[in-house]
């Protein structure tokens, strides 16, 4: 059977033949739907002179963030946890995009790239636990390795809006800071590490100042998620942290486990409340890695295929409600091992929103995406 087309929704218009092929539309013609076909998103490599590859954590710059430094609102971070070598838990750059300006332009693996670099550091393998504080911070975890070997416990770096360390090398109750999430408050935020080296997570309170971060406490809140070494992905355990600040719950996407947990009491709890309570598990996990919250509220998780993995469904990122009901897939690369960091802001201007890394290609998109799912002009799935 034929399809037809459906034409419905369109106004008719009139046309008049004027040659072969050519069709001029009368005055009456309509204007036709006003909301764009084409998304709005942009795709740029991330590697830097050095050739950094395998970019993990990606962070947007957030309205109100300080002027007078290298990055500013909008822009978008990226860490590097790989050397030029391809080695892992080597690299040692944060790179920063401007979503308005010229793409960086993709280079073989090996070469230094022209992606902007914001920081460089020594030996540290810079991880997906990356975030920017609005007083004009940025956060960032590493997982050093030596011939392959991780070298415990890495730490946390405290850098301020030039990309300048400004902090000793924090390691308080953190165990191979592997992604975290902020709960920002400006003069003072909680800040949630997963440790990968030992299946925990910890929560650390800062206060803020115009020049200064200082940790108040530091306390592991969860515990006993299942942690194994891996030859592709160097350490499986538990990643990606999403924190309802309302509720109070802290979303866990533990890859091993391949599962989504959920950690009531988050913010306040003194001691280990276990791993939390299952809300996703198997399924449409293939080993979840970051985890964030999309703008209309429902849960991101960036599949990394280290877990169940399937090639008819590679590097995907999943959206799931908080109750852990599947809603939709979406495709970063063609091979698997592809998706990784995430990051979302709300944002009710247009502006950009979301933004992915894509392990393979060593790249980084960025969108808009509407809060409202009816608000799509363009759907990729």
């Amino acid at each position: 059977m034929q399809r037809k087309n459906s034409l419905a929704r369109f106004p008719l218009v009139t046309a008049t033949v004027i040659g072969i092929g050519l069709i001029s539309l009368s005055a009456a013609r309509a204007d036709g739907d006003d909301r764009p076909f084409l998304p709005h998103s942009v795709t740029s490599s991330t590697i830097p002179n050095d050739g950094d590859l395998n970019p993990y954590g990606v962070a947007f710059v957030p309205k109100g963030f300080p002027a007078g430094g290298t990055i500013a609102p909008g822009d978008v971070v990226v860490s590097n946890f790989n050397n030029s070598g391809n080695n892992q838990g080597t690299g040692t750059t944060i790179i920063k995009f401007t979503p308005g300006d010229a793409v960086a332009g993709a280079v073989p693996a090996g070469q230094g790239g022209n992606a902007t670099t914001f920081f460089q550091g020594t030996g540290f393998g810079l991880t997906t636990a990356l975030g920017v504080l609005r007083r004009g911070f940025v956060l960032v975890g590493n997982v050093p390795t030596v011939g392959g070997v991780i070298q415990q416990p890495g730490s946390l770096l405290f850098l301020d809006r030039n990309g300048n360390q400004i902090a000793p090398p924090f390691t308080n109750q953190l165990n191979g800071p592997w992604d975290l999430t902020i709960d920002d408050d400006f003069d003072h935020a909680l800040v949630f590490v997963s440790n990968v080296n030992t299946g925990t997570v910890t929560r650390l309170n800062l206060s803020i100042s115009a020049t200064t971060i200082a940790v108040t406490s530091a306390a592991v809140i969860a515990s006993g998620y299942s942690v194994m070494l891996n030859n592709t992905a160097l350490i499986l355990g538990p990643t990606g942290l999403a924190y309802d600040e309302a509720s109070d719950v802290l979303y866990v996407a533990s890859t091993n486990d391949n599962t989504i947990f959920a950690l009531p009491h988050a913010g306040h709890r003194a001691g280990s409340g276990g791993t939390g309570a299952i809300i996703a598990q198997g399924g449409n996990l293939r080993g979840p890695l970051a985890l964030v919250f999309a703008p209309n509220g429902n849960l991101l998780a960036a599949n990394g295929d280290a877990v169940n993995g399937d090639p008819a469904h590679p590097s995907e990122i999943v959206e799931f409600t908080r109750g852990g009901r599947f809603v939709r897939e979406f495709n970063v690369d063609a091979g698997q091992g592809g998706a990784f960091g995430l990051a979302t802001v709300l944002s009710d201007d247009g502006a950009f929103n979301f933004a992915y890394v894509d392990d393979n290609a060593n790249s980084m998109t960025v969108s808009s995406r509407p809060k409202d799912e009816d608000a799509f002009a363009f759907d990729p799935n």
